[in-house]
């Protein structure tokens, strides 16, 4: 019997660190694993310049999310463009996913709970109210919100739900 494949899985291009990140995120998030690693073989070598024997791709899981991590080369960098959204319950979720990805990442892209890794990957770590409180019916409440959002780097919900309910 075959695996069930995932529809839609999210492919990571990196230059060469494709293991290594793999390994770092699924130290961070608890239900994850790494599943497959391929490495390149004659045939790949040539075809991309990579040395042979070198990781070429990496399945793993987030949270069942599967998804791939692929030594590409140095041709294409990550931006802000694409981003992973942490949904967090507590507090403790937040300070805990903040300080984990955070940890040799770029603090000048530190912003209204955005942040970029050590690998130049940009995740939000968000409480579960926000969506409910950006569009939230009542524009005074949603205004306060995002008021009191746009003056954090990472998200405090106890502040966020003051500023929300006034």
């Amino acid at each position: 019997m075959k695996n069930k494949i995932q529809k839609i899985t999210t492919n990571l291009w990196f230059d060469l660190k494709a293991e290594e990140a793999a390994v770092f995120y699924t130290s961070v998030f608890k239900n994850s694993k790494i599943e497959k690693i391929t490495r390149y073989g004659k045939e790949r070598h040539h075809i991309s310049g990579i040395s042979e024997g070198t990781v070429m791709t990496v399945k793993f899981q987030l949270e069942g999310q599967e998804f791939v991590a692929l030594n590409g080369g140095p041709q294409y960098k990550f931006t802000e463009a694409i981003s992973f959204i942490v949904n967090c319950e507590t507090q403790e979720e937040i300070d805990y996913y903040w300080e984990k990805l955070t940890e040799g990442g770029d603090e000048k892209a530190q912003v209204c709970g955005w942040l970029k890794d050590k690998y130049g990957v940009s995740w939000q770590i968000v409480p579960t109210c926000l969506t409910e409180m950006i569009s939230s019916s009542d524009s005074e409440k949603s205004e306060r919100f995002l008021k009191a959002m746009f003056q954090m780097k990472k998200m405090d919900i106890k502040t966020l739900k003051q500023a929300y309910e006034g």
